[in-house]
């Protein structure tokens, strides 16, 4: 077990690593390995989520049974003990399972269905959300060789949210200083079909040009579109009434490309009299570019933007001049002029032209300059 000293040392190592500026996989990588020194584990699932919908997007794991994937992402989405969006509500946002269920493992769904089969003895949530929007979610699964984490654990993963939140969220910040680079494809509509163990049954012929940007990029890690199961889970925990939010996240790809995943099912048939019950209707997943308003929103969680601040952005992308802000936000021009320059500071943009460009991933000739 890790002293005082070593904790203090590993937490000052990782709030260094979320200062430093790195993309999310790479801090991600680099914060699990220092956690690891003071906080036993032996597998952990790691997701960015959409700060408005808390859906997994970006995940980065390392488990046991990568094989059954599907399976582990639709227990963890339809298990209420320890859901990222129920601690986010709780006064602590980290929570153990062991604890949760009184040591009765069995009535987490998530251990039930997959994680029993893995000789899983605990697990550990972490949830990491501000003001600002729902920015990700940890769990850190211990053998049940070992003894479940302890109070100590605990507070030391505790002590980690509020400088991890900000990094994590400052990593989303950074997807937006590049010019986004087109990514259209001609191909047709990318939509993909799934039943309801997240088997994909069809997909359209565009589906698997963005599948093959939304897989991991190493080599070594198995080809699974997650965010596409992420979305279709979050549908199926919402008909079950374990979750209220949206089936839909939106994910940064690369060169300033954001995506939106979206999930619905397809309406039923109407039933044949002394026809067989049929199978439920089969999911549907959509995948395009986010538009300029969804790209606005993440845009100004991402940065903090105050709601007035927020408001003024929106006013711009409708090209509204000084004037005409003030008018509509029924503050003085010098009050605009203060807000704008706010808004540089927060987003490095140096003039309007350039922030609008990252905001609303437009190139700057496009905006006539």
């Amino acid at each position: 077990m890790a002293g005082n000293w070593a904790r203090s040392q590993a937490r000052a190592r990782i709030e260094a690593i979320g200062a430093a500026s790195a993309d999310d996989r790479t801090l991600r990588r680099q914060v699990l390995a220092v956690l690891r020194e003071v906080v036993v584990f032996d597998a952990y699932v790691w997701l960015l989520t959409d700060p408005v919908t808390a859906v997994g997007a970006a995940p980065l794991a390392d488990v046991p049974c990568k094989s059954e994937l599907p399976a582990l992402i639709k227990a963890k989405y339809s298990t209420s003990v320890n859901r990222w969006t129920a601690l986010r509500q709780q006064r602590s946002p980290v929570a153990f399972l062991h604890g949760a269920v009184g040591g009765d493992l069995g009535r987490s769904r998530l251990w039930r269905e997959v994680l029993s089969r893995y000789g899983i003895g605990d697990v550990a949530s972490a949830v990491f959300a501000d003001q600002f929007g729902c920015w990700g979610f940890l769990d850190l699964w211990r053998d049940d060789t070992r003894e479940p984490f302890s109070h100590a654990d605990a507070e030391f993963i505790a002590g980690l949210i509020e400088p991890l939140t900000r990094a994590l969220r400052g990593t989303q910040a950074r997807t937006f200083i590049q010019p986004a680079a087109p990514q259209h494809r001609q191909a047709g509509p990318v939509v993909l079909t799934l039943d309801d163990d997240l088997r994909i049954t069809s997909r359209t012929a565009a589906s698997q040009a963005w599948l093959n940007v939304l897989l991991p990029p190493d080599p070594d890690e198995r080809a699974i579109p997650a965010s596409v199961y992420n979305v279709a889970a979050q549908l199926i925990a919402a008909e079950e009434g374990v979750d209220t939010n949206p089936a839909s996240t939106r994910t940064h790809l690369a060169d300033g490309c954001w995506l939106t995943l979206r999930a619905a099912r397809l309406a039923a048939a109407d039933p044949v009299p002394g026809a067989a019950i049929s199978a439920p209707a089969p999911l549907v997943v959509t995948i395009e570019e986010a538009s300029a308003a969804e790209r606005l929103e993440i845009f100004g969680r991402a940065f903090g933007l105050s709601a007035r601040e927020y408001e003024l952005v929106g006013l711009l992308a409708t090209g509204s001049d000084t004037r005409g802000m003030a008018r509509q936000m029924g503050l003085s021009e010098h009050t605009i002029q203060d807000h704008l320059k706010s808004i540089f500071a927060k987003t490095g943009a140096s003039d309007r032209v350039t922030l609008l460009s990252r905001a609303l991933g437009t190139r700057r000739e496009a905006l006539g300059t």
